[in-house]
């Protein structure tokens, strides 16, 4: 990875803005309310902080804007994740984020090399899948991408598929004072949702030791299947707390038992 390179990805980062603590607080408030210029400029502001990034990976030989570009794709995921009631600086909750993607990047691209122009597809539709999740709280399909990027949809899903990696479900995503997020977390359990498996742990008893909320994320989780997320956004509570309080209503389930 060469050192001292000053234009990344047509980017000159000698010129690269600096944004003072209340700009930033300004334009995340802006941000949450759905402004897509504040976004651009909190994304701007914050690309120093991938570069620093990187810069832990200089032993590496990937091209360095290949990482810069992983790199942000990481930074705009803590972007668009981050929740301010947690208390923490972005940078905190930013850094491991943008560092897990470079290492996924890296795991991946030691065992399969793909070339430049699928990886630069992927990118793209990466970025573009995003925002468009961002902007109309979906996710966007294949039919949508191709047309907002103008690529042909054959191209799109070959070039996805050729960056995709396997990912543990334990691996961790964010960790708050000990409460850590994992991808499981993050995933719905849409097939066995019907089962019956708590019944094993005399289920009616047992939720009756629950305060209300614990037995509405309980319900949430396991009877309708949404993730850790869906139910923050339900009940308006951050994703942190969600874990926190569903780790301690199964504990109190499973000492009943």
């Amino acid at each position: 990875m060469p050192q001292g390179k000053v234009e990344i990805c047509g980017v000159n980062t000698a010129k690269l803005p600096l944004l003072k603590q209340a700009e930033k607080d300004l334009l995340f408030a802006k941000i949450e309310e759905g402004d897509r210029e504040a976004r651009e400029r909190y994304i701007e502001g914050n690309l120093r902080l991938v570069l620093s990034v990187i810069k832990r990976f200089s032993s590496s030989n990937e091209n360095v804007d290949d990482l810069f570009q992983i790199g942000c794709i990481g930074l705009i995921k803590a972007i668009d994740n981050f929740d301010t009631s947690l208390n923490v600086k972005f940078s905190t909750y930013a850094v491991p984020m943008i560092i897990g993607e470079v290492r996924r990047f890296l795991r991946d691209n030691n065992a399969i090399r793909v070339s430049r122009s699928l990886k630069d597809t992927a990118y793209k539709a990466i970025y573009t899948k995003e925002m468009m999740m961002k902007q109309n709280h979906k996710e966007p399909t294949i039919e949508e991408l191709s047309t907002e990027l103008g690529v042909a949809k054959e191209d799109i899903v070959y070039a996805m598929d050729a960056i995709q990696n396997p990912m543990s479900l334990y691996e961790p995503i964010y960790t708050d004072g000990g409460d850590t997020l994992y991808v499981m977390d993050q995933v719905s359990d849409k097939k066995n949702r019907e089962e019956i498996w708590v019944e094993h742990l005399f289920l009616s008893d047992a939720m009756k030791r629950l305060d209300e909320r614990e037995n509405h994320i309980v319900r949430l989780r396991f009877f309708e299947g949404k993730t850790q997320m869906e139910v923050a956004d339900l009940i308006g509570i951050s994703q942190a707390q969600v874990s926190r309080l569903e780790k301690n209503a199964l504990r109190v389930m499973r000492d009943y038992c």
